[in-house]
């Protein structure tokens, strides 16, 4: 235990590459999760599932308020931590002001869900519905905030793997099974309810006990309740909070609004439609939220030890972003009309918000990686600056868009222009403010020979959508994984390649014998 969760000496290249190849891993339930939907849309209808992802999206955008900041304040005093005490101090301060408003905030809810249904839009079948889903699925938001707090802990400690298990075993192929078992036995959306509640009640049942192996429990009984270390936690919190509460506003407010402001059954459908794009989308964020949860602990720790080796990992991250985001979204817009023959002909009206979605997200993934570096050196007050601008910049947008083209596409023109805006500045701030920048020499030589591989890819992508779509959908994701390799093997520097270990043999990106294990 003594030897858990302490930080190498050195914070380079591989450390961030083995990193990143367990989360991506861990985070590859979210590619389950899109799987997923089509079956969900089949089973519950267009209208059901958008109510489903309403409140889904209404729990995860009130968890990101009332968890204080509590998940990436953890990423900013674990890995500092003197002591295995110090650390058990963060946690239970975490969990405390994390876990703790959520279940209060779960109760009022509960107890004033039938003023709360009136306020939804849903198609009338599922009208008697919405009440009692209200009540059931609240409970969900105390389960989250529990399972985001926990698996925060675990890559506070620069554990990354164990994620692989919860993400992908129970939280994604537990809920698609429970949910399938009681479509089969007629119990309709409400099934798909009961489902949810299911698995991320096995899901926070498992993070607890393995959390055990990474942190001490026992000295979670000991210590000062309001230490240095609970204060400093707390700190963190609130000053992240108000950039996660906006960063999750782009993601799930659109759907809400879209619900808000079409009557009856087309605001439940119209929340669906952008609950699709967002999760086809999600496909090129999961990069970019894979290398934020390694690069916040790992650049933390290597600010402790050497800006030079901050430097480093920042420009490498960058390379390695630009090499995977933006061919997969060139690809994925190209083939989107096959991919989105999953959803049924209904969902082809978003062929233009799922395009938008994709690059916005690709910019996204590039520019923001910036922020977890800029959350672990900067002075607390820079980081709300981004989040202002870029919800000043998506009520422009969203004021000068919507009413003039459809509530679909303009809702998410806007929202992807504050998510570049917001990606963007931190890069600025770390310019101005840190003289840390990640572009070296080698980067305008990998953006060209990214860019070319993007588009021979897309307009191959175009090409194979015209194919029948049982064809089509697995030709435009073979063409993704060959310009991702093609990418990585070409446009990366050899050294950039030979960090990959294992995997860059395997996958042939460089000689065997070459890179070290």
């Amino acid at each position: 235990m003594s030897e858990i969760g302490q930080p190498p000496d050195t914070i380079d290249n591989r450390r961030v590459a083995r990193g990143l190849g367990s989360t991506i891993l861990g985070r590859l339930g979210a590619v389950i999760e899109i799987v997923a939907q089509p079956l969900y849309v089949v089973m519950f209808g267009l209208a059901g599932y958008g109510l489903y992802a309403v409140l889904w999206a209404a729990v995860n955008l009130i968890e990101n308020i009332f968890d204080l900041g509590m998940t990436s304040a953890m990423q900013r005093t674990v890995p500092q931590s003197a002591s295995h005490a110090d650390a058990a101090e963060a946690l239970r301060t975490a969990l405390l002001f994390g876990v703790g408003p959520c279940i209060l905030v779960a109760t009022g809810i509960s107890l004033s869900a039938d003023q709360i249904a009136p306020l939804l839009n849903v198609a009338a079948e599922d009208q008697a519905l919405v009440t009692p889903a209200i009540r059931l699925f609240v409970w969900t938001l105390p389960l989250w905030a529990l399972v985001e707090i926990t698996t925060s802990a675990l890559r506070a400690r620069m554990v990354f793997g164990p994620e692989i298990r919860l993400r992908i075993m129970w939280e994604q192929m537990m809920r698609l099974g429970f949910a399938a078992l009681f479509f089969a036995m007629g119990m309709g959306l409400r099934g798909l309810f009961i489902a949810h509640i299911i698995s991320l009640t096995l899901t926070a049942i498992l993070c607890v006990r393995l959390l055990q192996r990474y942190y001490q429990f026992a000295e979670l009984r000991r210590g000062k309740l309001w230490g240095k270390t609970a204060q400093d936690t707390v700190r963190a919190g609130l000053a992240i909070l108000p950039s996660n509460v906006i960063a999750r506003l782009f993601g799930d407010s659109p759907a809400l609004i879209l619900n808000l402001l079409l009557p009856g059954a087309a605001g439940a459908r119209a929340a669906g439609l952008f609950t699709i794009a967002r999760k086809l989308s999600s496909v090129v964020q999961l990069v970019r939220i894979a290398f934020v949860y390694v690069m916040a602990p790992l650049a933390a720790s290597a600010e402790k030890a050497d800006r030079a080796q901050v430097k480093a990992i920042y420009s490498y991250a960058l390379r390695l972003v630009l090499a995977i985001a933006f061919p997969l979204a060139a690809v994925l817009a190209a083939g989107r009309s096959s991919l989105l023959s999953l959803f049924g002909d209904q969902a082809q009206v978003a062929q233009a918000a799922v395009a938008i979605l994709l690059f916005a997200r690709a910019i996204e993934a590039l520019l923001g990686i910036s922020v977890p570096v800029l959350q672990v050196i900067s002075a607390y007050r820079h980081q709300l600056t981004a989040s202002l601008i870029g919800v000043l910049g998506a009520l422009v947008a969203a004021w000068l868009l919507v009413g003039r083209i459809d509530p679909l596409t303009g809702i998410t023109l806007a929202m992807s222009f504050g998510i570049v805006v917001m990606a963007g500045i931190p890069m600025l701030q770390l310019m101005i403010n840190d003289g840390l920048h990640p572009f070296d020499r080698r980067f305008p030589a990998v953006a060209m020979t990214v860019m070319a591989i993007s588009l021979g890819a897309g307009a191959a992508a175009w090409l194979a959508s015209g194919l029948p779509d049982p064809a089509a959908i697995p030709a435009v994701v073979f063409i993704a994984a060959a310009a991702i390799w093609a990418s990585l093997r070409f446009a990366l520097p050899f050294d950039d390649r030979a960090s990959l270990g294992k995997v860059g043999r395997k996958m042939r990106l460089v000689p065997a014998g070459l890179a070290d294990s």
